[in-house]
């Protein structure tokens, strides 16, 4: 018997499945195979998937990637990652970034409007950035004023989930923050009907609160479904809504409990925890080599 079990989507709540950092090119066969079922079984009213489909942004990864979007047959929305940008063509990715993408244009950065509630994309995922590593998330002033905006738009009574890739928390210090802005995003969000900030990006999911000027705003990260684990099995996210109450659950192949799926803090990246400190779930699935690279 699973031991955190799915519940039945009530009629009178949402059902929204929350995935990320698939990585098609070192996916987990296994896991999409199964979420894929689920999805079909389950009917959820929409499918949020918030970044790096792709491991290395390859051609082919993108052709595998929009067809099994397309067998869906589910609203999707689909967040940029780090990994979707090109790799190794700098000239695409400075001019033409999301070229790739167009199998699945339709549903890239796409707000979804369900009964009382919308997913609303804030891009974090930049093709440069004045530091090294650009693989980090960067909350650009026109995309925090786009996502703003959208929010603002809604009608009265409707609430946001937020669609980021990076986890909004500034993890680190200014010049190696996981996200440079994210407290800033936080603050503004927070003085809107946010009910919570989707991401992924870490592999590891997690449910914090992070607390600003004005208020606490709530961080729910997705795990992965791809071979690059890091401390959890592959996972993803089922949230249900009742129009108070936002429930999450992750659902993993391993039946492993939701609380000890969860890390209790954000990583500043998404490789296996090295030293003493390092957030680790309390399964400690740690794998004893970097993952693939490949």
């Amino acid at each position: 018997m699973a031991i955190d079990p799915a519940p039945a989507h009530s009629t009178a709540s949402t059902l929204v499945f929350h995935l990320s950092d698939i990585h098609f090119g070192l996916v987990d066969e296994e896991a999409i195979a199964w979420v894929k079922r689920e999805i079909a079984e389950r009917r959820p009213d929409a499918v949020a998937i918030t970044g790096d489909l792709t491991m290395r942004a390859r051609h082919r990864e993108f052709e595998a990637a929009t067809r099994w979007i397309r067998s869906l047959d589910v609203p999707v929305t689909v967040e940029v990652g780090n990994h979707d940008l090109p790799y190794f063509n700098l000239i695409e990715r400075f001019f033409t970034p999301y070229k790739r993408f167009k199998g699945v244009e339709s549903v890239v950065e796409k707000e979804l409007d369900l009964p009382g509630l919308a997913i609303v994309p804030l891009k974090t995922a930049v093709r440069a950035q004045p530091r090294l590593n650009w693989s980090k998330g960067w909350v650009t002033d026109a995309a925090l004023t786009k996502c703003l905006a959208a929010i603002d738009a809604l009608p009265d009574g409707v609430r946001a989930l937020v669609a980021v890739h990076h986890p909004l928390r500034e993890v680190g210090t200014s010049g190696t923050a996981l996200t440079h802005n994210g407290q800033k995003a936080l603050t503004a969000l927070a003085q809107r009907p946010v009910i919570g900030v989707l991401s992924g990006h870490v592999h590891d999911p997690f449910d914090l609160v992070q607390e600003t000027v004005h208020g606490p705003v709530r961080m729910i990260g997705a795990g992965t479904l791809s071979q690059r684990v890091r401390s959890t099995p592959p996972s993803f996210n089922e949230l249900h809504w009742n129009g108070e109450t936002l429930k999450v659950r992750a659902r993993n192949l391993g039946d492993v409990r939701t609380r000890d799926m969860q890390i209790d803090d954000v990583p500043e990246d998404a490789m296996p925890p090295r030293q003493p400190g390092e957030p680790v779930a309390p399964i400690g699935n740690v794998p004893p080599t970097d993952p693939p690279v490949h």
